[in-house]
């Protein structure tokens, strides 16, 4: 998006606000789907937890994508955006044996990660075809709080332990019609993923009733000027080879499945704020805006980069600020980072702030949560509304047992 749009939103809409822009998840989609044009069969189920409105569920699901949900809740969220049952898969971690059967019931494809549920469900639901989230015990992601592939993972069911998952199979009678992994985010090396990728292959042949092979997700996208992304296309074209000559040696062929959430989304999105107030120090020059890490956490959460543009002056000379927000303890988004000159009143844009940014984002300080806009074919869409106070207060219970009472002796 140009910055004038970007301005023009937040004139529209006012600060803060997240805006997405159609076009980018459009072209990170067919981008994907591009790299793997010589599969037969191929599902791309995004990933619902890296940004989950509605309107964003609509836009890929009309791409082809199905949804990768990992909550009843987001389940729903599929359904109410018109996403058949059949093209949306429940991996959960660590939820009850209740909600995986409601799930079930609702026609979608479960996925099961441990082998207590998998041994419950198959022994109640031995006609339900189930998929198995394997882990492959490979560290391929750059950020330890979102690597889940590693031994000490608490994601997947170890490949140590398929021989248990054989024998509850034979003793349930279950079926097993889908085999799944998940490194991590942020992968960096191609190599590696390949090589958890023949884990999984190795892991395939011990079920005959496969329908798909699922390797997850976790590619790297850029976050600044530079910076080192996955490379799709060297890794379509190797896994592509590889696993076409699997599925004629399994004597089938077989879906190929991956379930991109950040890589869709991140580049999209921006994050608009106001600057309240420019602060000199001894030391440092802070620029503090209308908003905080309840609703950007990913720098303080994850130590993530995200780039920062004025886009109020963006041609002014550069100068070095510490952004930071209004919550009332260390809310650094950037430090010491080079920014076109910044006045109070000029609006700010973070980028790559379409994933894991609106949702994980908090009423921490009794803040409202920001409105979201959607820019398609040129136009701004609102696609949630900014909270109120009544948004704040409206499932409190307010009780009147606090009156004064005066004891006569």
């Amino acid at each position: 998006m140009e910055n004038e749009n970007l301005l023009a939103v937040a004139r529209e809409f006012e600060s803060p606000i997240y805006v997405y822009d159609s076009s980018k998840i459009i072209s990170q989609y067919n981008r994907l789907s591009g790299a793997f044009k010589k599969v037969k069969q191929v599902k791309l189920n995004y990933a619902v937890k890296a940004l989950s409105n509605i309107a964003i569920l609509k836009l890929i699901n009309s791409l082809g994508a199905g949804l990768d949900t990992v909550s009843i809740q987001e389940v729903q969220l599929g359904l109410l955006a018109g996403v058949k049952p059949e093209d949306i898969i429940f991996t959960p971690n660590g939820v009850s044996l209740e909600e995986i059967e409601e799930v079930s019931k609702l026609g979608v494809q479960i996925n099961i990660d441990n082998l207590s549920i998998l041994e419950q469900f198959g022994a109640k639901h031995p006609n339900t075809p189930v998929c198995i989230r394997i882990n492959p015990h490979v560290l391929a992601g750059g950020n330890s709080k979102i690597s889940v592939g590693h031994i000490d993972s608490k994601f997947g069911i170890s490949i140590h332990q398929i021989p248990h998952i054989l024998r509850i199979v034979e003793n349930t009678g279950m079926t097993i019609n889908g085999i799944h992994m998940h490194t991590g985010s942020d992968i960096l090396d191609v190599e590696v993923f390949l090589y958890a990728s023949e884990i999984l292959f190795e892991t395939a042949k011990n079920f005959k009733n496969l329908d798909f092979i699922d390797f997850g997700s976790g590619f790297k996208v850029p976050y600044k000027p530079g910076d080192i992304e996955t490379d799709i296309e060297e890794f379509g074209e190797k896994l592509t080879k590889r696993f076409n000559s699997f599925c004629k040696e399994y004597g089938k062929e077989l879906t190929l499945g991956f379930e991109p959430g950040k890589f869709l989304v991140s580049e999209s999105g921006y994050f608009l704020a106001k600057v309240n107030v420019v602060k000199q120090t001894t030391s440092t020059v802070f620029a503090g805006i209308d908003s905080g890490f309840n609703h950007l956490i990913r720098p303080m959460f994850y130590n993530s980069h995200h780039e920062i543009i004025n886009i109020s002056n963006p041609k002014g000379k550069e100068r070095f600020y510490s952004i930071v927000g209004y919550i009332c303890e260390t809310d650094t988004f950037a430090t010491n980072r080079r920014i076109s000159e910044i006045n109070e009143g000029d609006i700010i844009a973070f980028k790559n702030a379409g994933a894991y940014c609106f949702s994980m984002a908090s009423n921490y300080n009794s803040r409202f949560r920001p409105a979201e806009v959607l820019w398609h074919n040129g136009e701004a869409h609102l696609i949630r509304k900014r909270e109120t106070f009544e948004d704040l207060t409206k499932n409190q219970v307010d009780i009147d047992i606090f009156a004064k009472t005066t004891e006569t002796v």
